[in-house]
C-alpha cells in the first residue's frame, strides 16, 4: 500500500463506540445522496462497523451516480447501491422502505443563477422523503449557514439560537430544516437535524484550502478570521450514531469541533511545515459563523482526531500530491452567495 493509503486507513477506522452503537441500531440503513463529499465515507464506515459488530445489516447508498467509478467503489466496499434521481417521484417511491435514513441530499455550489433547483433540492425534496420514510428514523443533514454571524469571542451559537440565514442557499437550508420539523410532528417521525460546520478531510475542506494557499503562496483572506472544523471521520461517526437519538419533535444538533480556530494560526502552522511564509490580505471583521457543539460533545464525546493531528495529516497529504475533490467550501463568504 502507498503511504497515502496507509494514512487514509489509519484515520478512517470505526471506533469502539460506533461499533457498539451500530449493534444497537435496529434495521437496515439507507443513505440518500451518498455520492457527495461525505456520503462515501459514511457508507464505508457503516459497512466496516457492521462487520466489526457482527450484525446482519444492509447499508444502502442512493445517488444519481453520474460518476460510475464512485458507484463501483461503493459496491466493492459492500454498500448496496441504487441509482436514483430523488426528484423523480416514480424512482423515489420505488426505493425500499428502510428503518433508518441518513439524508445527505442537497445543493450548494452554483446556487446563484440556479435558485429554483436549489430550493427544489433543499426544501421541496425533504417533504417527499419525509412522507415516504415517515415510519423511519431520519438523520437530516443541515448547515451552520442557517445561523447568524456572531462575535468570535461569543463561544459560538447554540441550538436554541434563532436562525438568521443570509442568502438563498442558507435560506433554503432553513427551509429543509422546517420541512423535516413539520413532518416529524405531523407523522411522529423520529428525526435529528444535523447542523454541520465544517467537516474537513484529506481531499477537501477549510484546512486543505489554507494549506494549498500557503504552499502556493496565494494570499489568504482574513475577513472571516475564525472557523470551526471537525475531522470528517468523526463527523461521519456522529451521523451514524445519531440514528439512536432521533426524536419527535425533531432534535437539532450542532456538529463541529471544540475549538474556535484562528485562520491566521492555522496558516502559520502550515507555514512551519512547508517552510513558507503565509500571505494575508484584508483585516478581520470580528464575526463568523461559529457553532457551539457542547451538546454534541456531551452525547458523543470529543472528536477523536485533534486539530494538530488534522494539520499534520493534511500537510502530508498535500505535500505528497494526494487527490482532491475540487469542491471549495467558500467558508470566507460573508454575503451568502454560493
Amino acid at each position: 500500500m502507498t503511504d497515502l493509503t496507509l494514512l487514509e486507513n489509519e484515520f478512517t477506522k470505526p471506533s469502539a463506540a460506533l461499533i457498539a452503537d451500530l449493534a444497537k441500531i435496529e434495521g437496515d440503513i439507507i443513505i440518500l445522496g451518498i455520492g457527495g463529499k461525505m456520503g462515501p465515507g459514511i457508507g464505508k464506515l457503516a459497512v466496516e462497523a457492521t462487520k466489526a459488530a457482527g450484525v446482519d445489516k444492509k447499508i444502502i447508498g442512493v445517488s444519481r451516480f453520474s460518476d460510475s467509478r464512485s458507484r463501483a467503489e461503493l459496491d466493492a466496499l459492500g454498500v448496496k447501491t441504487i441509482a436514483c434521481d430523488l426528484l423523480d417521484e416514480n424512482t423515489l417511491q420505488a426505493l425500499p422502505l428502510v428503518r433508518n435514513v441518513v439524508y445527505l441530499a442537497g445543493h450548494k455550489f452554483g446556487t446563484t443563477g440556479n435558485e429554483g433547483f436549489t430550493w427544489a433540492m433543499n426544501a421541496y425534496l425533504p417533504g417527499r422523503v419525509a412522507e415516504k420514510y415517515k415510519s423511519s428514523n431520519i438523520v437530516a443533514f443541515s448547515s451552520g449557514n442557517v445561523l447568524p454571524f456572531v462575535k468570535v469571542t461569543s463561544g459560538g451559537v447554540s441550538e436554541e439560537t434563532a436562525p438568521e440565514p443570509i442568502g438563498e442557499y442558507a435560506q433554503s437550508c432553513l427551509g429543509r430544516e422546517r420541512i423535516f420539523e413539520y413532518f416529524s410532528r405531523k407523522n411522529q417521525t423520529p428525526t435529528l437535524i444535523y447542523r454541520l460546520n465544517y467537516a474537513v478531510d484529506f481531499r477537501y475542506g477549510v484546512l486543505m484550502e489554507i494549506a494549498k494557499s500557503v504552499l502556493s503562496g496565494k494570499e489568504i483572506d482574513l475577513r472571516t478570521e475564525n472557523v470551526n472544523v471537525i475531522w470528517q471521520g468523526d463527523a461521519n461517526e456522529i451521523a451514524i450514531r445519531s440514528l439512536l437519538h432521533c426524536q419527535s419533535p425533531a432534535k437539532i444538533l450542532n456538529v463541529t469541533g471544540p475549538e474556535t480556530l484562528s485562520v491566521r494560526w492555522v496558516a502559520e502552522q502550515f507555514g512551519k511545515k512547508f517552510a513558507k511564509e503565509p500571505k494575508f490580505i484584508y483585516e478581520a471583521e470580528g464575526s463568523a459563523l461559529l457553532n457551539n457543539a457542547s451538546e454534541c460533545h456531551r452525547m458523543f464525546g470529543y472528536p477523536r482526531v485533534t486539530i494538530r493531528e488534522i494539520i499534520d495529516i493534511t500537510a502530508n497529504w498535500v505535500k505528497q500530491g494526494g487527490e482532491e475533490l475540487g469542491k471549495a467550501t467558500h467558508f470566507q463568504e460573508r454575503g451568502g452567495k454560493f
